[in-house]
């Protein structure tokens, strides 16, 4: 199983969109400042996640959850 999820800075205002196939352990990841990317921003919380059961579903909606549209969602959460 592949997890595509978007998780919220509880300090700034920042929302980092990913897949994975162990979300516990990335988020883990995230919040002890293992990622480059989101150290940053630390910490985090998840605000939204979808399963696919193939990587490639999860990518396509990766790449939508990544667009203006679906950020502006998920700002509103």
């Amino acid at each position: 199983m592949f997890t595509v999820y978007a998780i919220k800075s509880n300090v700034k205002n920042y929302i980092y969109v990913w897949m994975t196939n162990n979300l516990e352990k990335r988020l883990k990841e995230h919040n002890n400042g293992y990622e480059k990317t989101t150290k940053p921003y630390i910490p985090f919380e998840l605000i939204y996640k979808e399963e696919y059961i193939t990587r490639p579903e999860a990518r396509t909606r990766e790449k939508y959850f990544k667009s203006w549209q679906w950020k502006d969602f998920l700002k509103s959460l």
